[in-house]
């Protein structure tokens, strides 16, 4: 086990040198808790990041992590455990054996913890209904392709249409799934190359003209794609939008003036997508971007405990300083707090024995994969 503790109890002012004295190993002692709101909050939370240090997970707890303890009562120090192994299973099993209901641990979680419980991993020994969450952030994506194939969007998706074209994956069953759905749903006959060690792999055989199409999330788009766009070596054909509070697709803020997956299926057969296939590819969406990453607590931490955690959340991410300082690290996407998360992740998380022997045998037919 990976453990990195990040401590924050003596306000903004002095946080460089509370880290410099966690890195350098400085034991937590436990202290008497804080009374707030007549309820106990913990001089302690044990933050469970399912990866190691230095991933993207463990670098937004590590950002989250002082706002959340100067707006919570009384400071509590916030500790990063990381526990990586199995693509986050490992940590979330864990997190669900062992974590108490007294608001001490939390667990951040990630699309490849979500995923693997949609699909019925083995594996999994965790349940997100035994789980509350107080916080997600969104993230986006945007699918290109080479500008050899047209060099504006439309011109592009209709070359899509006549051949078959290359896609390198991680996973059929990662965060490309939606992507693959999305596609197919278009009329794409993709031909997803599975190994790539990151999204950053498949971007470089993108560029080396191994493959015809990509995909990136938008830290990734805007940093190492853009570029590209701008010039002349890619075309954005769609992004895949984000989610209203409603659960409506929009268009992504990060990209305003890029059609979503929505609009471009709309635009190709005259009415809005639906059906099974439409179904996975929402659920898997609203999980994998949507609420891409989680703090969750165990069913049973109090109430007011909840309730202390998300205002603390809602005091912090609608001031200009947080926005400022998040958009270098989440994207313009605002956090969702509360019941909205909660409403969300129970319709994600959702999927019948229909919908997952449907996937099954997409996945199977389509992509020689198993889930």
């Amino acid at each position: 086990m990976n453990t990195h503790k990040t401590t924050n109890s003596l306000g903004r002012l002095k946080k460089a040198a509370v880290l410099s004295l966690a890195i350098a190993g400085l034991g937590l002692t436990l202290t008497t808790p804080v009374q707030a709101q007549d309820a106990n909050v913990p001089s302690t939370i044990k933050w469970t990041i399912p990866f190691g240090v230095g991933g993207g997970t463990d670098v937004w707890a590590r950002f989250f992590s002082p706002w959340l303890s100067e707006h919570i009562p009384g400071e509590p120090t916030i500790s990063i455990d990381n526990v990586p192994g199995g693509g986050s299973i490992n940590g979330a099993n864990l997190f669900a054996t062992r974590a108490r209901s007294d608001g001490s641990d939390w667990l951040g979680t990630s699309a490849s913890t979500q995923f693997p419980a949609m699909l019925g991993d083995r594996r999994v020994r965790y349940d997100y209904s035994t789980w509350t969450p107080i916080l997600a952030t969104p993230t986006g994506g945007v699918v290109y392709a080479q500008p050899s194939l047209g060099e504006e969007s439309e011109s592009a998706i209709a070359a899509l249409l006549e051949k078959r074209v290359k896609l390198a994956v991680q996973s059929h069953t990662g965060l490309e799934l939606p992507v693959l759905i999305a596609l197919d749903m278009l009329g794409v006959d993709v031909q997803a190359v599975s190994g790539m060690q990151g999204r950053g792999e498949g971007r470089l055989a993108f560029e080396r003209g191994e493959a015809d199409i990509d995909f990136q999330t938008t830290s990734a788009y805007l940093s190492s794609v853009a570029p590209l766009v701008e010039s002349g070596r890619a075309v954005p054909l769609f992004s895949l939008g984000v989610l209203n509070e409603e659960g409506q697709i929009e268009r992504d803020p990060a990209f305003p003036d890029l059609p979503t997956f929505t609009e471009v299926y709309e635009n190709l057969n005259g009415e809005a997508p639906s059906g099974t296939a439409n179904e996975a590819y929402e659920k898997f969406f609203a999980s994998g971007f949507t609420l891409q990453k989680l703090i969750m607590v165990p069913k049973g931490t109090p109430d007011q405990l909840v309730e202390i955690y998300r205002e603390a959340a809602l005091e912090f991410v609608e001031t200009e300083q947080f926005k400022q300082e998040a958009d270098a690290h989440l994207g313009p996407y605002t956090p969702i707090v509360g019941d909205v998360v909660e409403r969300h992740l129970e319709q994600a998380m959702a999927l019948d024995d229909d919908l997952r022997e449907w996937l099954a045998d997409w996945l199977k037919t389509k992509h020689g994969a198993s889930i």
